[in-house]
């Protein structure tokens, strides 16, 4: 099966340009998902916007984007001056400049997306711009309007193709709160060490499953053959009684060796 563009444009490094496509790298097909009942009836709830005023139900086609500047007093936003504000980021992501890949920092990476050329023509165009950023260790970044806003993106190269990353906007990162600067004693450093040496292991996407939809498919399951679901205990609160950190280190290595956890 052809795979589905949800963005198509071109890539653009000054004067070399090629046709590419954008791909979602994450989906949420096999979220769950409910609908919300009126428990009463078991008919669908449907959500509606409302008038807060003369509370009547307002039609898809009059609702607007209004920024409030005083009580009960909005300037309105259309959506062709939100679409006029970003023409040349719509359609071309343009390489603006290059910085080192590891002075970004993660928190910075929003959402990622497969980037792929799409003919053959601008294949090779699309494969320098790639090894280059890969063998001198930067990643691109430009602008691109994606969302219904514009974003600065991060093309970061990643094996035969490029990941492009939304990065977050300045006003969304907070400060980071204050944290403790007293330095581990080298004993209880050691300890650590050998108890993540104990539980180091390679990655498996099994690590990340979702435990809780399981067991809601589980309950589903049971509910359709008209079982009853298991009653499930609730999780116990951890003991927070830790009052010597060697002890409870060493306790916790000795547990390891014999298998649990």
């Amino acid at each position: 099966m052809a795979p589905r563009y949800f963005w198509k444009g071109y890539l653009k490094l000054s004067l070399v340009t090629c046709p590419v496509a954008l791909i979602p790298a994450t989906t949420e097909a096999d979220k769950l998902r409910f609908h919300t009942l009126n428990a009463r009836t078991g008919n669908r709830v449907q959500s509606r916007y409302v008038d807060s005023v003369s509370g009547k139900t307002v039609r898809e086609k009059d609702e607007a984007r209004g920024y409030p500047r005083g009580e009960d007093d909005h300037v309105l936003i259309e959506d062709d001056e939100i679409d006029a504000l970003a023409l040349e980021s719509t359609l071309t992501i343009d390489i603006e400049l290059f910085v080192p890949a590891d002075s970004i920092g993660w928190i910075w990476y929003d959402k990622p997306h497969y980037l792929t050329p799409t003919d053959k023509v601008g294949e090779e165009a699309f494969s320098v711009i790639r090894e280059a950023m890969a063998a001198s260790g930067t990643v691109g970044i430009s602008r691109l309007v994606m969302y219904r806003r514009e974003y600065a993106v991060m093309l970061q190269p990643a094996g035969k193709g490029i990941i492009l990353w939304t990065l977050r906007f300045g006003d969304e990162l907070r400060d980071t709160p204050p944290v403790p600067d007293d330095k581990p004693s080298p004993a209880a450093l050691r300890l650590v060490t050998r108890l993540i040496k104990e539980r180091t292991s390679k990655w498996d996407p099994k690590m990340v499953a979702d435990p809780v939809q399981a067991r809601l498919l589980e309950i589903i399951a049971n509910k359709k053959k008209g079982r009853k679901s298991p009653d499930r205990k609730k999780a116990a609160e951890p003991a927070n009684n830790v009052i010597d950190i060697m002890d409870a280190l060493r306790r916790s290595l000795a547990t390891e060796k014999k298998g649990g956890k």
